[in-house]
């Protein structure tokens, strides 16, 4: 048997290496989109894709879930609200707006749900959490306000749909917290969701004549949206083994990891310059992360 210890260090590179490739999805979605695909063809791909390899892995890790309306109408709620509306807002806005900032904005969704749990008394108040939104909400405004912020001004329009993705994320969080059972598998959930999204795209692209076509041999754009398709499937697999191993707390940790990663994989992929205003939006982001997150489930 394995030292205790070996155990917490696997755990640890485990949730390094989630974040670090689920980080990445950020510049590939910028590459296939400034390819010219549209976003929702993209979309469609990403949960059909992924949908694919999540049913695979729970063929052969043998999941299971009873099959019932309630629990159709669950994976259509995280298809929609999980994929379909802000996987295709943060597509639109890839193009336009640097893949480091669209990685600090997608933690947001943590502080959102934070807020958003308080309101609706499912969670306690907490003066040091309510400080985690404020520091949070600062930083949303260093990124948008500022004119020398961003490279391009015109951009913090763009940027307003990856915020409005991140609250559609919150929605999600929240309806799992209120209205999925815990007895429910996870796994199967989400790889419902996926294929439920898949289908509410698939007659809208095809209308809009705006199906991405993969073909072989495969050029860069189709290769980044392979690698989106494996990159969130294997981040999010290894996401929900964590919370099994070491609790929904310490799994809640890659949120720190994607983010940084996010920023430091559109300097390195595609050479990005960020502001001082942009660093500091990136600190201010990470301790309202640190602020808002609870210490026990």
């Amino acid at each position: 048997m394995p030292k205790p210890v070996t155990n917490k260090i696997i755990l640890y590179l485990l949730l390094l290496f989630a974040g670090i490739i689920w980080g990445v999805t950020f510049s590939l979605a910028r590459i296939a989109t400034e390819a010219g695909h549209h976003p929702l063809g993209l979309t469609f791909w990403q949960a059909a894709g992924g949908g694919t390899i999540l049913l695979i892995f729970c063929v052969l890790a043998r999941q299971r879930s009873p099959w019932s309306f309630s629990l159709l109408l669950q994976m259509g709620v995280v298809g929609l609200c999980g994929s379909v509306i802000p996987g295709a807002l943060l597509f639109y806005a890839a193009p336009h707006v640097p893949a480091g900032v669209l990685a600090i904005t997608i933690a947001l969704v943590p502080i959102l749900t934070y807020a958003a749990s308080w309101l609706l008394s499912i969670d306690a108040f907490s003066i040091k959490r309510l400080l985690g939104i404020v520091v949070g909400f600062a930083a949303i405004l260093l990124v948008m306000l500022p004119e020398s912020s961003l490279p391009d001004p015109s951009a913090q329009w763009w940027l307003v749909l990856a915020l409005i993705a991140t609250v559609f994320y919150t929605i999600e969080n929240l309806y799992v917290e209120l209205r999925v059972p815990e007895s429910t598998n996870v796994s199967v959930l989400l790889t419902g969701g996926m294929f439920i999204a898949s289908m509410i795209l698939l007659p809208i692209v095809l209308a809009l004549d705006v199906f991405v076509q993969l073909s072989l041999p495969i050029d860069t754009a189709e290769a980044s949206i392979l690698s989106m398709m494996l990159v969130s499937s294997v981040a999010y697999l290894i996401y929900l083994y964590l919370i099994r191993q070491a609790g929904a707390v310490f799994a809640s940790m890659s949120g720190y990891v994607i983010t940084l990663s996010g920023v430091f994989w559109g300097m390195l992929i595609f050479n990005e310059k960020h502001s001082a205003f942009i660093w500091l939006a990136l600190l201010l982001m990470l301790l309202g992360m640190f602020l808002v997150s609870p210490r026990q489930r």
